[in-house]
């Protein structure tokens, strides 16, 4: 059966020259403007919440918007989140008299999440579920004691999203100052390693900058890389008086490299055992040099050994040196190995020839073994960072087509935009919503081709991505050469397992909140052969924390400073400006080598981004604060 449409004519009467327009445009009227510039405004504010924000209030302000938002249709947004509102204000200004009120917003909040008809109440609910959840004792501050906990440790937002707690609005104001070398000391202080994050930290700092509520955050790791790139050879400080104690470090990556430093700026003697033939882990072996070149990376090992550490490269602990003579020649040992190995992809003929994983590609490169992929036709199956860096790897290395193969969405995809846009502009391909099932073998031994099951997006999880779940559509087939597994990476814990060190069922080094491997062992853990992988900051953080408390397993209290004046702010008013972006080669040009892509600032774009920090350590905003293993 077929609708038809019916259109009925009506004769129109005294049609005049007012007459004609029966409809007219509607146009943006000045209060929907407002309305929205506003919303522009609070989206705004929600991207610069600090950490050190009370949680109660946090919770009923995101209770209040959504409110606002409901339709009200339902009587769970239309009433509960009104109540619900109504109890989390009376938590903040004390007349919630006893902690019975906490199960009361509990509980409210719990039936809105049940009952209510839409995302709306929904999510609000579980937010404040979430923060009674997390956030418990600083609801029972409000009611026994009147007072917010957040209020007594707000930071200052970029040095506490800082894994390593660097002085980060110090180092701005001596970059515009023109002091570039004294702002690689002071990021010293904290982080050894400023060239490598100058060029390759992924700026968690600049997530929750004040400067968002004006415009937008500032360009934090630009700035970073203005000053390597202009400060010159800058030495590294002179050590503390030797103590006579003896630290070895397994492992030469980003965390190894940093403890090591700082131990020995102590005055410790430190010894770092490196199984491959250079220092660097990741830094080296997992990380292009079109991101980060080797030249560079060298200029910050040579400042972390000129302290006077001792390098043993080339030594395999388990196979070339027992772990039990290490423990027994030393007082103290960091076992900081990394995650080198790459994960399996767990499908069918991934252990054919011209199957790899995208470690060993980069492992082999590192060394300065660049294989040859022209003429070839390249599927590299994940989505991560490593993925991205393989894939744009393999356009360097000459192949025809590289294919980068992904069982989610590309919005779902963990590696971070720009390096997808990179791979993108470059001329790789993306297949997503393709789940690889098996790899085809010519009959040779030798991979073929990838088969793929298409996907379509289920339910979402917990991490807030919709799982893939089988679509009703045949496997496709795609011809490949070479086929690159970027899935994840493990830590080989073998050599060490025998002396009795404990494992986690991830199959990673168990470690208590100080490093130790165990509560008075001699032996600390951290990065990533504790955290799976992870960023270099979090590496850098987890050597300066395990340094600190190694200095104190010693019987020492050191502590790291610097003497540099931090230049006082201007009180010259701040008004909107845009951000300094930097800009990366044209890619017909980048992918025919491996040169660095992203281009540094000028010296004015320095100049100006710089200028525009706000200066939050000096203007009555939050202090640097932080336990043990967050500052020295």
């Amino acid at each position: 059966m077929f609708l038809k449409q019916h259109i009925t004519a009506k004769p129109r009467q005294n049609m005049g020259v007012k007459d004609l327009s029966r409809m007219g445009l509607k146009n943006l009227t000045e209060t929907q403007k407002t309305a929205n510039s506003l919303m522009v405004d609070m989206g705004r504010r929600l991207a610069a919440t600090p950490p050190g924000v009370c949680p109660v209030e946090l919770a009923r302000s995101f209770v209040t918007v959504c409110h606002a938002q409901s339709c009200g249709k339902c009587v769970p947004c239309r009433i509960g989140l009104g109540q619900l509102s109504n109890l989390l204000l009376d938590v903040i200004e004390g007349r919630a008299k006893d902690l019975d009120t906490i199960d009361l917003i509990k509980n409210t909040a719990q039936a809105i999440h049940d009952s209510a008809d839409c995302a709306i109440g929904f999510d609000a609910a579980r937010i404040v579920l979430t923060g009674i959840e997390n956030f418990r004792d600083d609801y029972e501050e409000h009611i026994l004691h009147n007072r917010c906990k957040g209020g007594f440790t707000a930071p200052v937002p970029c040095t506490a999203l800082c894994p390593a707690n660097v002085d980060v609005p110090g180092y701005i104001s001596l970059i515009n100052a023109g002091r570039n070398a004294d702002a690689v000391r002071l990021i010293r202080k904290d982080n050894p390693l400023p060239v490598a994050c100058g060029y390759i930290c992924e700026h968690p700092c600049e997530t929750h900058c004040r400067r968002n509520l004006i415009d937008y955050a500032l360009n934090i790791r630009a700035l970073k890389r203005y000053a390597v790139d202009n400060a010159g050879i800058v030495p590294a400080p002179l050590c503390d008086e030797p103590t006579g104690k003896k630290v070895a470090v397994i492992g030469g990556g980003p965390s190894g490299l940093t403890a090591a430093y700082y131990l020995s700026l102590m005055g410790h003697a430190v010894t770092i055992f490196e199984k491959r033939l250079q220092l660097g882990g990741m830094l080296r072996y997992g990380i292009p040099a079109y991101r980060f070149p080797r030249e560079l990376l060298d200029q910050d090992i040579d400042a972390i050994l000129e302290t006077g550490i001792e390098v043993v490269s080339g030594v395999g602990v388990g196979d070339d040196i027992p772990f039990e003579k290490i423990l027994n020649d030393y007082d103290a040992v960091y076992v900081t190995i990394g995650a080198h190995e790459g994960a399996k992809a767990r499908i069918e003929g991934e252990d054919l020839n011209n199957v790899m994983s995208a470690v060993e590609l980069l492992r082999k490169i590192g060394d300065g073994d660049l294989p040859n992929f022209k003429g070839k036709t390249v599927a590299v199956i994940g989505g991560g960072n490593v993925a991205m860096d393989a894939v744009r790897t393999c356009i360097r290395l000459g192949a025809d087509n590289v294919y980068c193969v992904y069982r989610r969405r590309k919005k779902d995809m963990t590696a971070q935009e720009e390096e997808i846009e990179g791979a993108l502009a470059e001329g790789a391909e993306l297949l997503t919503l393709r789940a690889p099932i098996r790899i085809e073998d010519d009959g040779n031994g030798n991979a073929c081709s990838l088969w793929l099951k298409p996907q379509i997006p289920s339910r979402v999880q917990a991490d807030g991505r919709p799982s893939p779940k089988n679509a009703k559509l045949a496997p496709e087939r795609l011809a490949a050469d070479i086929i690159i597994i970027a899935v994840g990476q493990k830590t080989d814990t073998k050599p060490f397992e025998a002396s009795g060190m404990p494992i986690t069922p991830r199959g990673l080094f168990e470690s208590t909140a100080s490093g130790q491997a165990a509560p008075g062992s001699k032996v600390f853990t951290g990065g990533e052969c504790v955290t799976g992988p992870a960023t270099v900051i979090r590496a850098i953080a987890a050597g300066k924390t395990v340094a600190a408390n190694i200095d104190e397993f010693l019987g020492y209290d050191h502590e790291i400073s610097v003497n540099i004046d931090i230049p006082v702010p201007s009180p010259e008013n701040n008004p909107p400006r845009g951000r300094v972006n930097t800009s990366n080669r044209v890619a017909f040009e980048r992918k025919c080598d491996f040169d660095c892509i992203e281009k540094g600032m000028t010296d004015e774009e320095a100049e100006a981004e710089s200028s525009r920090c706000l200066r939050c350590d000096s203007y009555g905003y939050g202090t640097f604060r932080g336990g043990r293993e967050l500052a020295w």
